[in-house]
């Protein structure tokens, strides 16, 4: 469970990834110049790379630490490598 103002955080970059996801769509449909799609498209990717890590990163400072104290740890840590195991796929 994320905090109110990591949500906040959250919902106001994903409000703002979403209009430059909306960018790329319609710079596509315009058949603009490829490289400058491909910049804004990894200007979409690493935003999105960020919210991930701001996410994890509360995760990490909430949910872990309550199931470490409920004596959950191995499955605490199992849940979080596999998402770095998808991540490296």
């Amino acid at each position: 469970m994320t905090t109110k103002n990591v949500k906040s955080d959250i919902l106001r970059r994903a409000k703002i990834i979403q209009g430059h996801l909306r960018r790329v769509v319609k710079m596509i449909e315009d058949e603009e110049y490829c490289i400058d799609i491909v910049n804004q498209s990894l200007a979409v990717q690493n935003a999105l790379k960020k919210i991930d890590e701001i996410i994890l990163e509360d995760h990490l400072k909430t949910c872990v630490v309550d199931r470490i104290k409920k004596g959950q740890s191995e499955e605490a840590a199992k849940e979080v490598m596999e998402v770095f195991k998808r991540k490296e796929k």
